[in-house]
Parts: C-alpha cells; sequence; structure tokens
C-alpha cells in the first residue's frame, strides 16, 4: 500500500508517497501560501498532491495545529491563521478520492522518531521548536492524541507571567519565547526585522544581542522539558525542528537542563527524520487506523 502523505506547517507544505516500508519514493514541496485563507490552502494542496494522488491508496495529514475528526483549527492565527475550521480529511477525499486520515504534525512526528529508539524506551516526547512550538507524547508505547486534539500542545504552556503575548492569545507561552517567531520578535537594533536563521548567524559570530536570544529560548526550553519530565516521567526526549536542530542548539538547551534538579533531567538527542518526520509519522498512523 503506497500512502499519500502530507505535511502542513506554518512555512512550507509537503507531499510525498511513501510505502508499507516507510520509504520515501516521491516528494514535493512548496511554501505555505502568504494568504492564509481556506481558499489559498485549497488551491495550494491542489498544485502539491495532483502529480502524486494517482499512485496512492489513501492519503495521510500531518498539519500544524488542533486536528479534530479531520478538522484544522489553527491554534496559532500567526502561523497558520484564517483557518478556524477548515475540513482537512473531507477536502483531500474530495480532491483525491481515496479514504485518509489527519493528525497533528507534532503528533506524527513524535510517532515516526518513536521507531527509532530502543525497545526498553515505553515514555518519551517528542518537541519540535521551528515557527512555533509543538510536542508528541507516547505513553507506554502509544501515541496520546487527547479527545480534543489538544495533546502534545507544550509550547502553549506557561513560560513567563510577564512575557510576550502569543499568537495563540495567551501571554507568556513557551512558543511566544523559544520559537524562531519569538526569537525574531525579541530582537531589537540592528537585528530588528531578521528572522531567526540570520539571528544565529550572527550568534555564530559572537554578537552579544543575538546569542542572548538563543541562549533565552534554549533556557525556555530547558525548564518545558524539566515540566514534561514532571508530567510524563519521560525516559527520553527528542527535539527537532528548524532551531531545535540548529548548530550548537541542543548542546546548549542540556546545558540548561543540567542545571535543574536531577529528578527533572531527562535523556536528550536530536530528531532522526528532520524534515520527513510527520510526512511519515502520518503515513505510519494511516497504516493502523486505515486497515
Amino acid at each position: 500500500m503506497i500512502a499519500l502523505a502530507i505535511d502542513i506547517g506554518g512555512t512550507k507544505l509537503a507531499a510525498a508517497l511513501v510505502d508499507s516500508a516507510l520509504q520515501i519514493i516521491a516528494r514535493r514541496e512548496i511554501p505555505t501560501p502568504a494568504s492564509q485563507t481556506p481558499d489559498a490552502l485549497e488551491a495550494a494542496l491542489r498544485e502539491l498532491v495532483t502529480p502524486l494522488s494517482a499512485r496512492a491508496q489513501h492519503f495521510a495529514i500531518a498539519s500544524t495545529g488542533i486536528i479534530q475528526n479531520g478538522v484544522l483549527t489553527s491554534i496559532n492565527p500567526s502561523n497558520l491563521g484564517g483557518l478556524s475550521h477548515f475540513p482537512l480529511v473531507d477536502y483531500l477525499s474530495t480532491l483525491t478520492e481515496l479514504p485518509g486520515v489527519a493528525l497533528n504534525d507534532a503528533q506524527a512526528a513524535a510517532l515516526a522518531e518513536y521507531q527509532q529508539v530502543p525497545h526498553a524506551i515505553r515514555d518519551m516526547v517528542f518537541i519540535t521548536v521551528s515557527t512555533g512550538v509543538g510536542g508528541g507524547v507516547i505513553h507506554n508505547g502509544q501515541l496520546v492524541t487527547g479527545s480534543g486534539g489538544l495533546t502534545g500542545h507544550c509550547g502553549h504552556t506557561l513560560a513567563d507571567p510577564n512575557g510576550p503575548r502569543c499568537g495563540c492569545g495567551r501571554i507568556g507561552c513557551v512558543e511566544a519565547i523559544a520559537s524562531g517567531r519569538g526569537i525574531a520578535a525579541a530582537a531589537e537594533g540592528e537585528l530588528a526585522g531578521l528572522d531567526a536563521k540570520a539571528i544565529f548567524a550572527y550568534a555564530a559570530r559572537g554578537h552579544e544581542q543575538a546569542v542572548a536570544l538563543i541562549q533565552r529560548s534554549a533556557r525556555t526550553l530547558a525548564r518545558l522539558i524539566a515540566d514534561l519530565k514532571a508530567l510524563t516521567d519521560c525516559q527520553r526526549v527528542v527535539v527537532g525542528g528548524s532551531i531545535g536542530l540548529a548548530d550548537g542548539y541542543l548542546s546548549l538547551v542540556q546545558h540548561y537542563l543540567a542545571q535543574e534538579p536531577a529528578a527533572y533531567q531527562t535523556e536528550l538527542c536530536p530528531a532522526s527524520h528532520k524534515s520527513n518526520a510527520g510526512l511519515l509519522g502520518a503515513a505510519l498512523w494511516a497504516q493502523g487506523t486505515l486497515q
């Protein structure tokens, strides 16, 4: 069976044909439409999947936001706004004439990354730090999805009650500080207006403010990991995303996590699948739910 896997993120849309052995046969990628409206997303998805869909037997979607009963609700309009209730599964079913499923992209990535860990690990958390901050929880070897689709949205837990307002509406979320968008929003002076990638480049050259912004992000993530250890007793935390996998970032998170009491520390490791984690996890989820 070949799955048409689709990954919907705040920056890019990706699609791939994935076989039953979770090998990617073909892959396409386009930018997420700047016009964050249902019509724009429909047009982009049509462009993305039409060249691939004829070879697939079903589809599997990994998407940012809350996914409940196949419907996408954007928790942070700054990342994927204008999509308060977008019927992902119904639209892709009509477009491709295939059966399919959908789940949150970080949950999908958690499922994919869990296939890479030793069998002795039964409790794991995946965190992606990119445009936003998301997560997925594996408990007793199973992905936790929750009845409302909110499970794993650890980027919207509290980091600083006096911090910046998050795009979700709360004050001081982890995402508002640690994400690429959060890093860029806090930049001042000559760094103002730069994106996170550029700020990392400045930090690599020792720029004082850039270094401080990256440290603030890593410290915030370390505190989140300590909280997640307390909540889930996870044996390992896997970190992915463009920020999470940036040079030197994870070692900085490890440095700050080591300052927490021992009970709140856990093993950290980088994600294995990188930009394909959501695609592979969605395909794996479809294998277990569509058969």
